[in-house]
């Protein structure tokens, strides 16, 4: 019999991240400081007709800098709980939204 003893496994920081998710959404509401609501569409087909369906969810999402407006077109990604609702963050906004009409008028 040999008494052998195993060393640790290397630290938990050591050791790579997990794949996170990401996904591509519109901003559809400022709900609160550093909060916004994303919108994601996405399509799947009917269970019984094959026809393709258009779904769309509503995420929580962290905006750490509170620079998101709505209709932002923004890119976000999966973490670890941050409050009740709140498991994604801002990764990046692709694209900021138009200012238009009265709008436009309001901020100038």
């Amino acid at each position: 019999m040999s008494t052998e003893t195993t060393t640790a496994a290397a630290p938990a920081a050591a050791a790579p991240r997990n794949k996170r998710k990401d996904l591509t959404g519109k901003v559809t509401a400022r709900s609160g400081d550093k909060s916004i609501k994303v919108t994601y569409e996405y399509k799947i087909a009917h269970p019984q007709y094959g026809k393709e369906v258009k779904r769309k969810t509503v995420v929580h999402v962290h905006d750490e800098k509170n620079e998101c407006g709505v209709g932002d077109t923004v890119e976000i990604v999966s973490t670890r709980p941050l409050s009740k609702l709140k498991r994604w963050r801002v990764a990046r906004i692709i694209e900021k939204a138009k200012i238009v009409g009265a709008a436009a008028a309001a901020v100038a």
